[in-house]
């Protein structure tokens, strides 16, 4: 992860076209870390899920993403301005992000961990 950011813009400096995911640290504070999260292509490795121990908030702000839960038959189709709070310690997994285009999140981790 990079250094947090002092101010800026979300759309600023996005990365080229490689496949993959950039995470960019934009404040931490006590029980609170926002990031910027850019997928090209990302999926989660296959059989792979997160289980953080903190709550994360996030939000797609350009592009589209299909978001897996454990506890879920389908993945959720989030495209800009879908929101979803995912508890600590529930299972969750990208399955699928625009290979074309970035993909923008904005990600809110609160809580414990």
């Amino acid at each position: 992860m990079s250094g947090a950011a002092a101010d800026g813009n979300l759309f600023a400096g996005l990365p080229g076209g490689d496949d993959g995911e950039e995470f960019l640290a934009l404040l931490s504070r006590d029980g609170v870390r926002i990031e910027r999260i850019v997928s090209r292509g990302h999926a989660s490795p296959p059989g792979f899920w997160y289980e953080e121990p903190q709550g994360e908030w996030v939000v797609v702000l350009a592009g589209e993403a299909h978001l897996r839960f454990a506890d879920e038959a389908e993945p959720r189709v989030l495209r800009p301005g879908d929101f979803c709070d995912i508890a600590a310690g529930r299972r969750h997994r990208v399955e699928w992000t625009d290979p074309e285009g970035a993909t923008v999140w904005l990600a809110v981790h609160y809580g414990a961990g």
